[in-house]
């Protein structure tokens, strides 16, 4: 038995993907620990998670869209993020002592901890908007996040001349992304493209499964951190919906009291038991967002994806270049053209075909059982945590 602890951030689609891994890994006799944002946490992973809280903390809002959000991502979430909990991670770290430190590409502050103790360590990717470099083509963006990563690997009191990026672990980059929705590689030998890491689900809702009866279904679920800006979309991916009571059932996920008043063909639902929904979809209209992306394709129901911001245009990108589904404009669809594109959907079996396809890469790459044998591989394996470098030590003996 080893132990492992995971670093995630206080968002449902990165917690769910390394619930996955926990559970593939507690199946085969590990021990399992977290790190992260109890309130967020505890809620998604049921009473019985061990959890060594990191506290919680107000983020400013994130820009829209483009380049601004990915530059947002980075100063009013991942920084600061980072920066807030590295006493909360490395606390947890020394207590738990894990054979191996799990991390989320998002969350730096684990890697550093892992650079400071002389842990081995892994990589959890579970967006793909780092995921082989797809910003390689602006120098001057990957150049501003390396300098936000650097400021934050010496505030960890590291030396500048040892700086190792800390999205990637030397040991192990498990990949939620697989197929088509990895992007071009090919990738160093340490990554081990998984795919989709899906695991329980506790404190599902209650859904009226009669209601769907025996028409088409379509899933209209456009994330949980864009709420902000999606009223339009909603309304106008209502309206596309409102005629097409004759062929199918719609469900869409948002507050109800949010959204205009239903035909009777449309259901909408705060949250829904997805992982239970979907096999009963014929198709999903998403903002692209890596796990409903991964999810829907997982069981090969293809997709309209309306791309917001961060790696959402990477993955509608990917989508369409897989034959899996077609993109629309998030910001110009109206009525017809979101009408249009679903139907669209609905009548072309080559796009089920592709979808088909990509669940069968998925199911190939071995997601969450795949990733725990790798991770099990790690711990068994000689590395730094057996040996700590010289700087760790020097950290050790600072800190004692």
């Amino acid at each position: 038995m080893s132990r492992f602890l995971l670093v995630v951030p206080p968002l449902a689609g990165h917690v769910n993907p390394a619930q996955g891994i926990a559970d593939a890994l507690v199946a085969d006799g590990h021990e399992v620990a977290w790190c992260g944002s109890e309130a967020v946490l505890r809620p998604l992973l049921g009473t019985a998670a061990t959890v060594f809280p990191t506290g919680s903390r107000l983020l400013r809002p994130q820009s829209d869209h483009g380049l601004a959000a990915v530059k947002s991502v980075w100063e009013r979430f991942i920084v600061p993020f980072a920066t807030f909990t590295l006493p909360a991670v490395e606390r947890a770290a020394r207590e738990f002592r894990p054979d191996v430190l799990v991390v989320d590409q998002h969350c730096p502050a684990g890697a550093l901890v892992a650079h400071r103790l002389g842990l081995t360590w892994a990589t959890v990717v579970a967006s793909t908007m780092d995921l082989g470099h797809p910003l390689s083509a602006m120098p001057q963006v990957t150049a501003w996040i390396e300098e936000r990563l650097r400021g934050l690997w010496a505030k960890a009191g590291l030396p500048a001349h040892a700086y190792a990026d800390p999205r990637f672990s030397p040991h192990l980059v498990l990949s939620c992304a697989a197929g088509p929705l990895a992007g071009p590689g090919p990738f160093p030998d340490h990554f081990a493209l998984v795919g989709p890491t899906v695991g329980t689900r506790p404190d599902q809702p209650d859904f009226p499964w009669e209601w769907l009866g025996g028409r088409a279904g379509v899933l209209v679920s456009m994330g949980t951190l864009a709420d902000d800006i999606t009223a339009r979309f909603l309304r106008e991916a209502i309206a596309a919906l409102a005629p097409l009571g004759e062929r199918m059932r719609a469900v869409v996920v948002a507050p109800p009291e949010a959204l205009p008043p239903l035909p009777a063909h449309v259901l909408a639902r705060r949250r829904v038991p997805m992982l239970d929904l979907l096999p009963r979809m014929s198709a999903v209209l998403t903002h692209g967002g890596l796990n409903t992306v991964s999810e829907a394709l997982a069981v090969g129901v293809p997709l309209v994806v309306a791309p917001i911001r961060h790696d959402q245009p990477i993955n509608a990108a990917r989508v369409v270049g897989a034959g899996a589904g077609v993109r629309v404009n998030f910001a110009r669809s109206t009525a017809p053209v979101l009408r249009a594109a679903l139907t669209g959907v609905l009548d072309d079996p080559a796009l089920r075909a592709g979808a088909a396809a990509v669940r069968d890469a998925f199911a190939a790459a071995g997601g969450a059982r795949a990733a725990a044998r790798h991770l099990a591989e790690l711990a068994a394996a000689p590395g730094p945590a057996a040996e700590p470098t010289q700087r760790a030590q020097a950290h050790r003996s600072r800190s004692a």
